[in-house]
């Protein structure tokens, strides 16, 4: 598949609401390869490592939460430069035309969610983090921070969607019926919210500074089954430390291991430089 572009039209979009719908993002072959590695997950507990991944949800509602899980298989390692959005991160937060000019990837989580489960609101332009800022100057996108989260379920009414406050990215206020993240606000019926629904192989773009979340999932059978991945600049460092094999190193392309790894370790006094 021929590598993706952003047109003006979704430029214009981006800018004006900080996300985007994907739709069709990834192949149904490899939606099959990521639901047949979701269910050889095992059932791990909060904190216990999988190899080099490990469960970490983000709180008791989240659900079952894979970080690291790039370290799952090979379906999770083609998802790291696709081609629906891998020229879409490089524009919007890669410091294309610098000296640092580049992508990294922050955080990649598999993510399971049953009846129930929700995720509060959080971010929004108001006292932004730099982390995760939205930016736009002189021409050119600088974001800290962009995120893809891609089903691998249809996700519908009651199927606790992504929901995100259009244009809250550039807000100069704190929404006043958003409580403080620690109070586990949900946005099931917060003023401005909408929810983003999604099809299996749909990709839902933004920007992290959009105050987004996850509506309740009130369906009482199934899944919610999806893959984040977030992207920011090449000199970033991993949220929560994580690293990488050296067994997935060695094998990623050398396009995908930059990703992971932009800056190699400094080589040891006297070793080349591979």
């Amino acid at each position: 598949m021929e590598a993706k572009t952003p047109t003006p039209l979704d430029d214009f979009m981006f800018d004006l609401n900080g996300y985007l719908v994907l739709k069709n993002a990834v192949e149904p072959e490899l939606i099959a390869e990521l639901n047949a590695a979701f269910d050889a997950f095992p059932p791990l507990e909060y904190g216990e490592w999988w190899g080099n991944a490990q469960r970490r949800d983000y709180n008791g509602a989240t659900g079952f939460e894979l970080h690291n899980c790039v370290e799952a298989g090979e379906p999770f390692e083609k998802l790291l430069d696709h081609p629906a959005w891998i020229n879409y991160v490089r524009r919007y937060c890669g410091e294309q035309g610098t000296y640092v000019e580049g992508l990294f990837v922050d955080e990649c989580i598999a993510s399971i969610r049953r009846s129930g489960g929700h995720h509060p609101v959080h971010s929004g332009g108001y006292q932004a983090a730099l982390r995760n800022k939205y930016v736009y100057e002189h021409g050119v996108f600088r974001c800290g921070q962009v995120n893809i989260i891609l089903a691998l379920t249809d996700i519908g009414p009651g199927d606790g969607p992504t929901m995100v406050i259009p244009g809250s990215h550039k807000s100069n206020f704190p929404h006043p019926h958003a409580g403080d993240y620690s109070r586990l606000d949900r946005m099931d019926n917060l003023e401005g919210a909408i929810p983003v629904y999604l099809e299996a192989g749909d990709a839902l773009l933004f920007v992290d500074g959009i105050m987004h979340g996850g509506s309740s999932r009130t369906n009482k059978t199934g899944e919610r089954r999806v893959i984040i991945y977030r992207y920011g600049v090449s000199w970033g460092a991993t949220r929560y430390g994580f690293e990488y094999s050296q067994a997935l190193l060695d094998r990623l392309t050398p396009e995908r291991r930059k990703l992971l790894q932009p800056i190699p370790p400094n080589r040891p006094p006297g070793q080349a430089r591979s």
